[in-house]
């Protein structure tokens, strides 16, 4: 997952700190009218959204769900780790609210973001046949070839804890993984060949 250091590095680049300040201001108006929030809390709460969507695959939140959320949020908040009313965890609530309403805005941020914070038209040159069989060796040499902030973004986004992100042993349920590749599209990442080797490293239940 992304430190407040990492967030706040990206929300550095002047078009993506425009316009997270213009999606804040909708969705406070829209959503949460009283909603107190920093620009970098907002920020986070949208790297939160891939997370989220995962979570909501079977259209609830379990209780070890919200828990792994919860941790996430307050690791991404702006100082706000030990804080017992984190503001991201609090913005959370109105997101999943009406998640439906808003993904689209989020992931076509996050996408902008991704494009922003790297050689991104150089990585997806490369083409990926998806029939292709990927050996374990193969997948770690990989990930350690790319950008640092790609396969943070990654992590980040679909997986709990970051450090597993060299790891062939993950188990995840269909729907879920149906999810986990729509959104991957949805925020650009579905045309990274690192990415598609990322998904072969998942056991695919039901």
């Amino acid at each position: 997952m992304f430190t407040e250091y990492e967030a706040e590095s990206i929300l550095a680049i002047p078009e993506v700190s425009k316009a997270n300040q213009e999606l804040k201001k909708e969705f406070c108006k829209k959503e949460a009218p009283y909603l107190e929030i920093s620009d970098h809390d907002f920020f986070s709460l949208v790297m939160m959204a891939p997370t989220l969507g995962v979570a909501l695959a079977n259209d609830s939140i379990s209780f070890f769900e919200e828990r792994a959320l919860n941790k996430k949020a307050r690791k991404l908040s702006k100082g706000g780790y030990f804080m017992k009313k984190d503001p991201v965890v609090f913005a959370m609530k109105f997101l999943i609210k009406n998640f439906d309403s808003w993904k689209d805005q989020f992931y076509g941020f996050l996408k902008n973001c991704i494009e922003a914070s790297f050689n991104y038209e150089g990585i997806t040159k490369e083409e990926f046949a998806e029939e292709k069989e990927v050996t374990y060796n193969e997948y770690k040499l990989e990930v350690l070839k790319q950008p640092y902030i790609l396969i943070r973004f990654i992590a980040s986004f679909f997986l709990e804890d970051e450090d597993e992100i060299i790891s062939d042993h993950r188990a995840i349920g269909k729907k879920e993984y149906t999810v986990m590749r729509q959104i991957a599209s949805d925020v650009g990442l579905s045309g990274i060949p690192v990415f598609h080797m990322f998904c072969k490293t998942f056991d695919v239940k039901g």
